[in-house]
């Protein structure tokens, strides 16, 4: 069960390639390790049958200089660890300090089109045209194949854009403030404009290539078809049902209450607006409002492994129906024993008896893997920085995770939920 067979291959990084370019310094990393050994710091209730998912987090965190941490655990249902790390003495994580997610976001709004599918309010096979305005600039003229691009294909990443080909357009943001002429900040409005009047780069439902821009229609989706906003649709259809209160769409620079610093080696030009100004990479090099569908919800870890919760039964939310709609292979894209469901990562297990599921999500500033087992563990893990000058991969906390929890001899009967969500 370790990285390399689950092969998160090149959707492990899960919202997209640094906005910004920039050098690291050696000397720099050095001191920061240094100092995350002198200052380690730990909040929520220490579990010693669950030390080893501590022990690895530690040594994850101060082998990158890595301030600010979180984990969740939960077995069978219940919530058995709740941790905050810090190596800052000006840094307090608590278990329930917000971070930003990423793209673990997606399957808040694959969750979301589900269950306007389950109130008959919409179907996955429409396809979007059918839904939104799609007009080109002037001059341009809209790929026919648009016509085929369905919700289903959207969630799957079958929607036929390729980030390796044509660039993302949700970090093109000066790119399309010159082409439409407006200025930014951005609107979807303007980056759907700009998109309808580019090549699709395969014909959609042929070629699995991930796509933040699907979720970025995902989301104007909902708001079309629920007459809400993306955000209040998700807060009262999804996570109040769950008692999940905290979670909410984060902002490019203010922070919301109890939310963490973003840290990064890497600064670039703001897309917050055209003045050029250079800033610190997590704080404007790119739009977390652009981000919203696909990567903009901020969380803490209990949150994430409550909603990790959601998929292992039908309730209330999502009828089975849905989740097994969820789960269900895509008609292309299954490589080396997994695919890419709705909103999340799927590996059949052995016999076909169950399911490994996750997602990740790395923007400048975070790094976050939710992760869910066929054997009934789940847990999340957030961190609020993705790069260091040592160049180690932050991947390699999957294997770290499950490492920890292959060495659970017996796990613990409480159950802290009822600590974090009333």
């Amino acid at each position: 069960m370790e990285l390399t067979r689950r092969n998160l291959g090149k959707f492990a990084v899960a919202t997209g390639a640094a906005a910004a370019v920039g050098t690291g310094v050696g000397t720099t990393l050095l001191s920061r390790s240094a100092d995350a050994a002198a200052t380690w710091k730990t909040t929520g209730t220490a579990v010693s049958a669950l030390a080893g998912f501590d022990t690895q987090v530690k040594t994850f965190m101060q082998a990158r200089g890595i301030t600010g941490g979180q984990l969740a655990v939960t077995y069978k249902g219940r919530l058995v660890l709740a941790r905050g790390y810090s190596t800052s003495t000006t840094l307090d994580v608590q278990p329930t300090s917000l971070f930003r997610i990423a793209s673990v976001s997606k399957s808040i709004t694959a969750a979301a089109i589900m269950k306007l599918v389950q109130d008959g309010k919409l179907s996955l096979s429409t396809p979007v045209t059918k839904i939104l305005t799609i007009t080109p600039p002037t001059g341009q003229t809209r790929d026919a194949r648009w016509s085929s691009v369905t919700i289903k294909r959207l969630l799957q990443h079958l929607g036929g854009w390729d980030r390796d080909l044509s660039g993302d357009p949700n970090f093109k943001d000066a790119t399309i403030s010159r082409a439409l002429n407006v200025p930014m900040e951005l609107k979807h409005a303007d980056v759907i404009k700009y998109m309808a009047g580019q090549p699709i780069n395969y014909a959609p439902g042929t070629k699995v290539a991930y796509s933040n821009f699907g979720y970025v229609l995902a989301g104007r989706v909902i708001e079309k078809v629920s007459g809400m906003s993306y955000a209040t649709y998700v807060q009262q259809k999804l996570l109040t049902p769950l008692k999940i209160t905290r979670m909410a769409l984060g902002w490019s620079i203010a922070k919301h209450t109890g939310e963490v610093p973003y840290e990064s080696q890497y600064t670039g030009k703001t897309v917050l607006d055209n003045t050029g100004a250079t800033v610190a990479s997590p704080y404007g090099t790119f739009s977390m409002r652009i981000q919203d569908a696909n990567g903009g919800w901020i969380a803490s870890a209990p949150d994430l492994v409550r909603w990790a919760r959601m998929f292992d039964a039908s309730s209330s939310v999502l009828n089975s129906t849905s989740l097994n709609a969820i789960w269900a292979k895509p008609e292309t894209g299954i490589a080396n024993g997994w695919y890419y469901g709705l909103g999340w990562q799927v590996r059949p297990t052995s016999g076909g008896t169950g399911r490994n599921t996750w997602h990740t999500g790395s923007l400048p500033g975070t790094y976050s893997l939710l992760v869910r087992t066929s054997s009934g563990m789940s847990w999340a893990a957030i961190f609020n920085r993705r790069d260091d000058a040592s160049g180690k991969s932050y991947a390699d906390i999957d294997a770290a995770m499950w490492t920890a929890a292959n060495g659970v001899k017996t796990w613990p009967t409480h159950d802290y939920f009822s600590k974090y969500f009333s």
